[in-house]
């Protein structure tokens, strides 16, 4: 079956919208492989359309969580929620972002129901549909804005597992994250004691249990 990269020409003409196909995908991927298997490490697709190379990301994400956590429930819902809270993705149509997270949702309930068929997971999959909503945004990567009636800035969620079962969010206004790559005044990580860079968060969260991430809202 031909892979369908263009789905109208006015998307074309209007957006410039056209789909990269599987195997362009993987072979760009491949030159960063060894990141691609890192559970933690992040990725930002600033176009994921409607997310081709997300879900090639999460599928090989999911696959070294699979093979290292298949024996423990609690451990492969750990690091499953952990490698889905380190894809994000900004595309300018609202269909696009509806599918990607849809497409990214449905390949972690694949995974989880092929290993633990009879295992329950509601909860497992509210907090993965809960952190794909505010990963997976609706924006214009060049204006760094929401779209919409009420634009506003872009913001993304850091999720950073704390002791075992918690997580801590933290939300950063990507502005100023892509601010300090355009001045490189400062290196994001040192070794060698000199100053760094450390991004001011637009708000924190208390820390919660990874399965009730969705609640940190309400508290």
């Amino acid at each position: 079956m031909t892979e369908k990269q263009v789905i109208s020409r006015k998307r074309v003409a209007d957006h410039g919208e056209v789909l990269t196909g599987k195997r362009e995908v993987n072979a760009m991927l491949d030159l960063v492989k060894q990141e691609t298997e890192r559970i933690e490490s992040r990725f930002l697709e600033p176009a994921c359309g409607t997310g081709n190379f997300l879900a090639e990301v999460l599928e090989r994400k999911l696959g070294v969580v699979e093979n290292r956590y298949r024996k423990s429930l609690i451990e492969f819902e750990r690091y499953a929620v952990l490698a889905v809270s380190s894809v994000y993705g900004i595309d300018i149509l609202e269909d696009n972002v509806i599918e990607c997270r849809k497409r990214l949702f449905d390949i972690v309930d694949r995974r989880f129901s092929d290993i633990f068929r009879d295992a329950p997971k509601e909860e497992f999959l509210n907090a993965v549909e809960y952190i794909l909503s505010q990963n997976i945004i609706q924006g214009d990567a060049l204006t760094l804005k929401t779209v919409g009636e009420n634009n506003q800035p872009i913001v993304f969620p850091e999720w950073s597992p704390v002791n075992g079962n918690m997580i801590k969010r933290r939300d950063f206004a990507f502005r100023e994250l892509l601010d300090h790559e355009s001045t490189k005044e400062f290196p994001l990580f040192s070794d060698l004691g000199e100053d760094v860079f450390i991004p001011t968060p637009v708000k924190e969260y208390p820390l919660i249990h990874f399965l009730r991430v969705a609640d940190a809202e309400n508290k």
